[in-house]
């Protein structure tokens, strides 16, 4: 059989953001030889008019389950399969299976041999669910599936799920457990792996102290430079962040969300309070590492000051990247069921909205308009990405200049610079 593989956009965008896709190295690995492959990544490349294969499988986030709808019409035929997984599929199956003839429920390293097996015989299911119960195993990733380059990053976990449960996050949607690999195996892996510079994708990679510390003593002989995901417990401490700068971290992703403590409280965020939040910042420069901040704005603690004070705590932080995004309501969290019973839902399913943009806010603000929200997201990010704000916290901060910390810095800012205007405003799935 034939197989095409599709890592969609939000709409019909080349993206320059685009990183390495985690997944599809891994199911190629999986699919037996006698199976031609193809992986088409739409943030790259256009995609064809029509795609001549047995099964077409399209990996779906929220963003771009609209997509990934009109793009099953489009490419079905008689002849074929469509299948889909991922986040949004993994919580909405029912919804896909309105356009898909199977969906895969959780991870697919389990359930994607008995798929292609059902397929061969002519009878695949509707459904196929992840045991969730199974640990991580080694996993072999076989890169000769990827095109491009995406910019010599590779991208690597080593566990899924999360141990908090923040309300607006989607990852419990999926994971209801974490599953981690241990360390020998991590080690293993990244030591085949080509690329020099390492994004891990764990929503939180330090699952335990003694774990992490565990897991930085085994990579640290790789020589490899990474960045990751971390929560503020671990920030915190001293010792670790030594170890992560030893063992080759430059950078790490932070989700402070909010500077207003009511609104830490009513998203759950249980590791976060705001008043060390700039001691905490300067504990990882000590360590010469970069700090990506995340930001949640728009939760019903938040009034329209929120925008200003934000802009200027992540500049005069001098923080290296950040995501200044709008509350956003996705399927099955606390947030979308709260908005829903409240009656606060601007589109019944945004996601699926002819008239729903990206960046638009898609529910109705507490202390502020819905236009004032997303207003006001967008212009504090313009504002930090704009040349003299990116000038002005690369020259503020001495650790921008050792050569790994300059290149990513100017890199992420001007790529993020360029992305902003592209994206705005786009109607999903067009």
């Amino acid at each position: 059989m034939k197989i095409t593989f599709i890592r969609l956009n939000m709409f019909e965008h080349i993206a320059s953001d685009a990183m390495k896709p985690l997944l599809f190295g891994i199911i190629k690995s999986l699919t037996p030889d006698k199976h031609e492959i193809e992986f088409i990544d739409e943030r790259a490349e256009r995609l064809p008019d029509k795609i001549d294969s047995d099964i077409i499988a399209f990996s779906v986030e929220t963003y771009t389950a609209k997509r990934a709808y009109i793009m099953a019409k489009r490419f079905k035929t008689d002849k074929n399969i469509i299948v889909m997984g991922g986040f949004h599929i993994s919580a909405m199956p029912d919804e896909a299976l309105e356009y898909a003839d199977s969906v895969i429920i959780g991870d697919a390293e389990d359930t994607w041999g008995s798929f292609l097996a059902d397929c061969e015989n002519g009878a695949p299911k509707r459904k196929y669910v992840s045991d969730e119960s199974c640990g991580m195993t080694e996993l072999f990733e076989d890169t000769s599936v990827y095109r491009h380059k995406y910019y010599g990053i590779g991208v690597y976990q080593i566990s899924r799920g999360c141990k908090f449960n923040c309300d607006f996050c989607s990852i419990k949607t999926m994971y209801k457990c974490v599953r981690r690999k241990d360390a020998d195996t991590v080690a293993r892996e990244l030591g085949r792996a080509k690329e020099k510079i390492i994004f891990f994708a764990d929503d939180n990679l330090f699952y335990n102290r003694a774990s992490a510390i565990e897991l930085l003593e085994k990579i640290a002989p790789l020589k490899k430079k990474w960045a990751c995901q971390i929560s503020m417990d671990a920030a915190r401490d001293d010792e670790l962040l030594a170890k992560m700068k030893k063992a080759g971290c430059f950078l790490v992703l932070m989700g402070f969300e909010s500077l207003n403590a009511d609104s830490l409280g009513e998203m759950h965020k249980a590791a976060n309070t705001s008043r060390d939040y700039e001691e905490v910042i300067k504990r990882i420069y000590r360590h010469k590492m970069l700090v990506y901040g995340t930001f949640v704005l728009g939760c019903d603690g938040d009034f329209p000051d929120i925008f200003e004070r934000t802009f200027e705590f992540s500049v005069r932080n001098k923080i290296a990247v950040t995501n200044f995004n709008p509350l956003i309501p996705m399927p099955k969290t606390k947030v979308y069921e709260k908005m829903e019973r409240q009656g606060r839902l601007r589109y019944e399913k945004w996601w699926l909205s002819d008239s729903y943009r990206y960046g638009e806010t898609a529910f109705i603000p507490k202390n502020m308009t819905a236009e004032e929200l997303s207003e006001g997201c967008l212009k504090i990010r313009r504002k930090f990405y704009s040349v003299g704000c990116i000038l002005r916290r690369l020259f503020s901060n001495p650790i921008n200049f050792t050569p790994v910390n300059f290149t990513v810095f100017m890199l992420a800012n001007f790529i993020s610079r360029r992305e902003i205007d592209k994206k705005q405003g786009q109607i999903l799935g067009r």
